[in-house]
């Protein structure tokens, strides 16, 4: 987990400054943040990665695989 601070809003996109380097920005769409949030407001940031997920997903796209190669044959 890491915080950041909400710099500023462009357009539907939030600008977040990563608060340990704040050269690092990070653009997010407004619809992904609380309602209510504003300029100057710390964020709470965790990214984890969803390992059943992701395998899910291959084992779809493996399976559409095998079938489009048996539509060939």
């Amino acid at each position: 987990m890491f915080k950041a601070t909400l710099d500023r809003i462009e357009d539907q996109n939030a600008v977040l400054l990563v608060r340990e380097d704040e050269s690092k920005m990070l653009f997010v769409p407004l619809s992904l943040l609380p309602s209510g949030i504003g300029e100057g407001d710390i964020l709470e940031i965790e990214i984890r990665q969803d390992i059943l997920g992701t395998e899910q997903a291959r084992e779809r796209v493996v399976s559409l695989l095998d079938r489009l190669k048996n539509k060939k044959h």
